[in-house]
């Protein structure tokens, strides 16, 4: 697992260390407070990483338009 990935989860759901060690119980805490205080030491370089990274998740979703199933449930008036 990666560090931003963890770090994702924190940002993400507001977790406590002993929360991500129940979400992720093949890590120990020892492993998780690492990860936190590696995230600190170097912040900017990983909050850059972190962006570019939804930025193209982003770029793909857009290229990739709206799912057929979406289609068929906004058809149906199931989802707006």
């Amino acid at each position: 697992m990666k560090v931003v990935e963890l770090i994702t989860s924190v940002k993400a759901y507001q977790l406590s260390p002993e929360e991500l060690l129940e979400i992720y119980p093949h890590l120990t805490l020892s492993k998780i407070y690492s990860a936190l205080a590696y995230y600190w030491d170097n912040k900017q370089e990983l909050d850059t990483d972190m962006q570019r990274r939804f930025e193209y998740a982003e770029k793909l979703r857009l290229e990739a338009g709206e799912s057929p199933l979406a289609k068929k449930l906004r058809d149906r008036g199931l989802i707006k």
